[in-house]
């Protein structure tokens, strides 16, 4: 059976500085991961970050979808593992809630990866990409 994982979190800013955060490189660089993003579908990218165990460090995007402000979805494929992440953005009365779904994992093998992945892409939302509406000049961890 395969497994997604499922995060929203709400942000007390509008739809469109939401997505300058999820669109731009720079900013991207900033929450998740130094990257050569460009927004248009089929542009594929590459997402760096520290090797390990298993792991070269670099996860291989394509665009697959972008709706601005609302929806934008990416293949995401690093080592062995091919899967989707989609981003969906709706406006609220506090600004905008932020629900990311990262599908794929399937079998025993992603079960770790999945683990892992969870925890991180939870502290990237609920840590990192708020820290990114800080100060531009600031450097988020």
């Amino acid at each position: 059976m395969p497994r997604s994982i499922v995060i929203t979190e709400e942000y007390a800013h509008p739809p469109e500085a939401v997505w300058a955060l999820l669109t731009q490189s720079d900013q991207i660089a900033r929450w998740l991961m130094p990257n050569d993003f460009v927004p248009e579908v089929n542009r594929s990218f590459t997402l760096r970050t520290r090797p390990r165990p298993g792991f070269d460090g670099i996860v291989r995007c394509r665009v697959l979808e972008l709706d601005p402000p609302k929806r934008m979805r990416w293949s995401w494929a690093s080592g062995k593992f091919d899967s989707v992440v989609i981003f969906e953005l709706l406006p609220t009365r506090a600004g905008t809630r932020l629900t990311l779904r990262h599908e794929g994992f399937r079998g025993a093998a992603q079960l770790l990866p999945w683990f892992i992945m969870r925890h991180g892409w939870a502290k990237k939302l609920k840590v990192s990409l708020p820290a990114a509406f800080a100060d531009p000049a600031e450097e988020t961890s």
